[in-house]
């Protein structure tokens, strides 16, 4: 679940680097800033991802992503700091969620991206 966690928010990262590449001219390591201060895939939806798609054409995508974010962050973080155990339902639906996370968001750069399924 941990590496679920860590794909989704990766996704994140490269959407955010994608955006700026495309808006701005702030170097590597500006955009390295603002990724740690953003803080965790919460954090750099509602504080990068979602500002800078506001009022674009894929506002609603990015905004509807916002109540995935909050439980796979919840979920996360239940693991890492809490020790929480998930059963194999739990998980998949976990995993289920984190792809269509990422998929969704990679999309919106690379239409015909596609996660390979997991194997049980």
């Amino acid at each position: 679940m941990v590496r679920a966690a860590t794909a989704a928010e990766i996704a994140a990262n490269y959407a955010i680097r994608r955006e700026f590449a495309a808006r701005s001219k702030f170097n590597k390591d500006f955009v390295d800033k603002l990724l740690r201060w953003a803080n965790g895939i919460e954090g750099k939806l509602t504080r990068l991802l979602a500002p800078l798609h506001t009022g674009g054409k894929h506002d609603k995508t990015v905004s509807a992503l916002k109540k995935l974010t909050e439980d796979l962050n919840l979920k996360r973080n239940e693991i890492v700091h809490s020790g929480h155990f998930m059963n194999r339902e739990e998980a998949e639906n976990f995993i289920a969620n984190a792809k269509t996370f990422i998929e969704t968001l990679v999309k919106l750069y690379e239409p015909n991206f596609i996660l390979k399924n997991l194997k049980s």
